[in-house]
Formats: structure tokens, C-alpha cells, sequence
């Protein structure tokens, strides 16, 4: 995915008419390298896919909105994608990252789920990003804490697919059950994230010349990664 980016944005102008706004964007640009850019359209897709799956989360548990504070979906999702950083709520008691993953799929947890789900996602994938969303040259992002999240983030869809009340009952429904039409829109969405991250991963290993420290866990026992 990175590296189909990287050609598309050294790949493709735009033509831009003299006059002041010209200068301002030819001033912008002399900031930049096609790297930043990369980075930039990799952290605007990951928010873009995180989005759609908290979207459609609320879609597939009404529930959870219901207990929320703010029960309107798009009010629900802007106030976590307005922000990059200091996703401190009162009502998750200022938890975010892995914290709020875990608080999410805590059978006694009474707020709402998907919130408190898609807000540990975000946080940690902009961890990985340094909580920017726009880089200019001396700006860089680490590629182990981009393998670290997509690590992550296949921890953090495990731990959904296993979270169940006390009559065995998901806690968030996604992928469809057993006897439901097959629906594996939210497994296709968690793939296409962690393989942004992946390859942006690799792409900044080798542009800086870094080993990749790979770390193999099993689901049951694993750990969520620090974000260095």
C-alpha cells in the first residue's frame, strides 16, 4: 500500500495558476519531500478506515450509542476525529491506547463500547505517527512504532472477536455469527489498516536504514506493544 502511494504521489501534478495562491503553495511545497508526503496520505487513510469502522460499528450496535452522552453517530465520531492528540474524556476517566482497548471489552464496563474501542485504536495508531497528521522535511516517523501498532491492532480485532458476556454474547458485534448472512466488511477494514501500517513500516526501515525488531506472540497470552 506504501509503496503504491510513494508512486502516486511522485507520480502525479497538478496545474497551478501563477498569482499569490501560487506562491503560497509553491512556498509550502519547498517544505516538504515525497516522503512527507507518503506519510501524510498514510495517517489521512488510516483515520479515513478507522472512521468507517466506527461508523459502521454503531450500525451493528445501536446499544452502545444509546449510552452515550452524545447519541448522535457523527457527533460521537467528531469528537474523536477532530482531535490528533489529548483524547482525555470524563467519562473513559482520561484512558486512551491500549487502556481504552482493554476498557472496552471489560464485561463490566458500562459505557459505550465502540467509543471507547475505536478511541484506543486511534490514539495508538497516531502514537505511531507522532500524533501529526503533516510532516515537512526534518519530520520522520518510527518504523518500529508503526510494525508495533499493526501488531496491535491484530491484537486489539482478536481480543473483539473474543469478548463475550456472561451468556456468551459478544461484547461488540462486527463479522457476522453463525446462521447471518457472511458479512466480513469489518475483517476486510482491520486488514487494510494493519497493512497500511505494515508497509509504511518497512518503507521507513529501509529509507532509514533500520532493522524491524518482529516480535511473534500468541493471540491468548499476547501483550500490547509499547509505541516507542
Amino acid at each position: 500500500m506504501a509503496l503504491m502511494l510513494i508512486t502516486t504521489a511522485c507520480g502525479i501534478t497538478h496545474p497551478i495558476e501563477d498569482g499569490p495562491q501560487a506562491d503560497r503553495f509553491r512556498l509550502y511545497s519547498l517544505g516538504k519531500s515525497d516522503m512527507n508526503q507518503v506519510m501524510e496520505i498514510n495517517v489521512r487513510e488510516a483515520r479515513a478506515y478507522l472512521r468507517e469502522l466506527m461508523e459502521k460499528l454503531y450500525k451493528r450496535n445501536p446499544r452502545e450509542l444509546a449510552k452515550s452522552p452524545h447519541p448522535e453517530v457523527a457527533e460521537s465520531v467528531n469528537r474523536i476525529f477532530s482531535r490528533t492528540s489529548n483524547w482525555h474524556f470524563q467519562e473513559l476517566n482520561g484512558v486512551s491506547g491500549a487502556q481504552a482497548i482493554e476498557l472496552s471489552l471489560m464485561p463490566g464496563f458500562k459505557g459505550d463500547r465502540v467509543f471507547c474501542y475505536i478511541l484506543g485504536l486511534t490514539s495508538m495508531v497516531m502514537a505511531s505517527y507522532r500524533y501529526k497528521t503533516e510532516f515537512f522535511l526534518y519530520d520522520s516517523v518510527d518504523s518500529q512504532a508503526l510494525y508495533n501498532s499493526a501488531r496491535n491492532i491484530e491484537l486489539a480485532v482478536w481480543k473483539l472477536s473474543e469478548a463475550r458476556d456472561i451468556e456468551g454474547r459478544p461484547l461488540i458485534y462486527s463479522n457476522s455469527l453463525p446462521g447471518e448472512v457472511e458479512n466480513r466488511s469489518y475483517e476486510r477494514l482491520f486488514g487494510k489498516l494493519i497493512a497500511l501500517q505494515d508497509s509504511l513500516a518497512m518503507v521507513m526501515a529501509g529509507k532509514n536504514n533500520r532493522m524491524i525488531k518482529k516480535i511473534i506472540q500468541r493471540m491468548a497470552t499476547a501483550v500490547f506493544l509499547p509505541i516507542p
